[in-house]
Formats: structure tokens, sequence, C-alpha cells
């Protein structure tokens, strides 16, 4: 392995339910077979005190770093989030379909793929499975736990359960809950998946196909929302797409004309190669439902997170709209009144709501300092 590389366990599955002890849902179905597929980087010391756990967001996976690794650029040997210090654990979540059980999932007491039998869920249950998780490693307290988007709503509703497993939290371009424009996204995006002809109402793999044209459209849509309209107009502006070698515009039509459709076309079929119709659906409605600070016992779970010191870390952009900082302010304001010490800023990005997969300024050295105790670096 190059020294650029972290200590990776490689891909690892578990099961973590039975019949006999199935994982009970906020809305009352039970799963009796709970696979989770998850990977680790780093090495654990002795004292098992250097566990930090990432959560992935909505179409993200396990694999964090290294070669291939969706976050890359901040977790591994040296960086933001120093494989060399910490021992990272970052599970697929319930619901998705890159290892860990969801609809598109065999159900073994059919034989069967799921499909639209497959209970919905939310985002605290997908927590419920990874607190399972850590439970089967033998890990109690947490260093830390980081989150960006759906990643970071996850953060926040571990928070609120559990408050005394984790020390630090760092959450980014995390929303309190969705706006009602973000649940019309949503929407439009599951319309366009099950209105597909090949949707064959959720029972497209028995049929041999997928419904590729309605995710296809529906990842096309959700692109738009990730990225800034400075962002497009400063790599696309109004240039069309050449016609031929000579590099000059072709006649209009009604098709790819200009290069920010063909930009949108490439987002949409690249990922029809790594994503799952069904999982879409059903993550994107966890989002959806997502909305914990308007549980009754909240009140009296940031009690418990004040007692405990958690210190937690709250970054937003100023080009977000997907998920604005005005929409994680009431995350900053229930903390903050609880007693719990957050430090939450704003930082300067040209580049929307995918601000927390780059590096814009600031942004990596607020989260080290996060995961070191020490006061943020605000960098503009």
């Amino acid at each position: 392995m190059s020294p650029e590389q972290p200590v990776w366990s490689g891909p690892q599955r578990v099961v973590l339910t039975s019949s006999g002890d199935p994982l009970r849902l906020r809305s009352g179905a039970e799963l009796a077979h709970v696979e989770v597929a998850y990977e680790t980087f780093g090495e654990l010391a002795p004292e098992r005190d250097n566990v930090v756990v990432v959560c992935h967001a909505l179409t993200g996976d396990a694999h964090i770093a290294g070669e291939g690794g969706w976050w890359a650029n901040l977790v591994g040997p040296g960086l933001a989030v120093d494989t060399d210090r910490w021992f990272v654990v970052c599970a697929n979540l319930l619901g998705g379909c890159r290892g860990t059980t969801g609809p598109s999932s065999i159900d073994p007491a059919t034989g069967r793929v799921h499909g639209l039998d497959f209970p919905l869920f939310e985002v605290a249950d997908q927590v419920s499975v990874h607190r399972r998780l850590l439970d089967h490693l033998g890990i109690g307290r947490l260093h830390a736990l980081v989150g960006g988007s759906l990643g970071g709503m996850q953060v926040l509703e571990w928070l609120l359960a559990e408050p005394e497993r984790t020390d630090h939290a760092v959450l980014v371009a995390t929303p309190a809950r969705l706006t009602t424009e973000n649940i019309a996204f949503s929407a439009v995006a599951r319309e366009a998946i099950m209105s597909d002809p090949d949707f064959h109402d959720g029972r497209y793999a028995e049929h041999g196909v997928t419904p590729r044209r309605g995710l296809k459209v529906a990842r096309m849509m959700a692109h738009i929302t990730y990225v800034s309209a400075e962002s497009l107009a400063s790599k696309f502006g109004h240039r069309r797409v050449p016609a031929g070698p000579d590099g000059a515009p072709g006649t209009a039509t009604l098709g790819v004309d200009f290069e920010v459709e063909s930009y949108l076309q490439h987002q949409g079929e690249s990922f029809l190669d790594r994503f799952d119709a069904l999982s879409y659906l059903y993550l994107s409605r966890a989002l959806d439902h997502f909305d914990p600070l308007g549980d009754p016992a909240t009140p009296s779970r940031l009690a418990r997170l004040a007692a405990h010191g958690t210190r937690v870390s709250l970054t937003s952009f100023d080009t977000d709209w997907r998920f604005s900082t005005a929409q994680s302010e009431p995350i900053v304001t229930a903390l903050r009144a609880a007693g719990v010490e957050v430090d939450a800023v704003e930082l300067r990005s040209p580049w929307g709501h995918d601000s927390f997969l780059l590096e814009p300024p600031g942004y990596h050295a607020r989260v080290r300092a996060a995961l070191d105790g020490v006061p943020a670096v605000n960098i503009r």
C-alpha cells in the first residue's frame, strides 16, 4: 500500500439482526434480516478512544478514502480526518444499494427482491442500524461523528438519540428539516422514476430491465440543486455544443444544444451505473420526513447532550441554496438554547451544495480543528 493510502479494511459485511432480534423501525414495521456493508480506515487504538464515524450522503457509500473514495480529499493520511490518527468507520445506509439491506435486496422469506414491499424508514432507523454495527464491533464511545448533507442529518439524529456516545460532532451543509421546495424536487424525481414504463411497480429486476430514463431524469434535476448558478455560469456560460471538427455550434435542435445540457446528460448517464432506482425512492423519502427538532422528546435529549459536554461544529456555504445556512440555523438555535457548545460558520464558496465534497477555503481546517477540540480556524 502506498504511503498516500490509508490502512484499509476492505469491504466488510455483517448481518446485525435475526428473527429473534429484528430491527424495529419507527413505523412499527420489523426487519428480521439486515445486512450492513462497511469499511474502516486507519488503526484502532488499544484504548479504543480514536474512533471517528463518517456518515455518508444520499448517493454515497462506505468507501470514503483511498483510491476511488468519494471523500478522499477530506479523509486519509495527513488530511482533515487524519487516518494516521483516527480509526474511521463508514457504513452504507439502510435502504442503500451498495451492500446494505434495502428495497433492491432479496427478501430471505420469499426469495424475491423486496421492491415496494420494503417498509418505509426514517433517518432515525438508519442511525439505529449503525449504532448496532458499532456495538457489534465492540466500539462504545466515539471521538467524533462527521457528516455532510444527509450525513449531517444522521449526525444530528445520532446526537439526539444517544447523546452520551460522542465527544465531538461535525455537521456540514445540514438542514434541520427539508423545505417545501426541497420536498417538491424530491416528489418530481420520484414521479420520473415511478412513471418510467420499465419501473413495473418496483419489480423491474424480475423483468430484466431498470427504469433508466426516469432515474436519469431524477439525477439530472437533482444535480442542478447541488450546484450554484455561479458555478454553472462560470463553467458553461451560454456556450453551444460544437457541431463538427471546426468547433462551430450547429443548427438549433430540441436535443443537446448547450454545453450545460451535455454536462447534465453525462451526470445522468454515469449515475445509472452506480445507483438503484428503488434506493433513490426510499432514501429521498426518508429525507422528506426528517424533523428531529419537532420530536416531543427533543428537549430532554438536548439536555442530556449539553450535560455530556459534546462539542458541535456546523459549517454552511453561502451559495448552497439546497440546504442553505437559514435551514441550519434552527439547529444552532436549539443546541445553544440547551447549553450545547456550538461553533457555526457560513463559508464563502462558489460551488453550492457540492461545496461539502470539495475544498472551499477554511472548510477542511474547520473539520480538522473540530476533531482536535481546538477553536475553529475561519479562513474566508
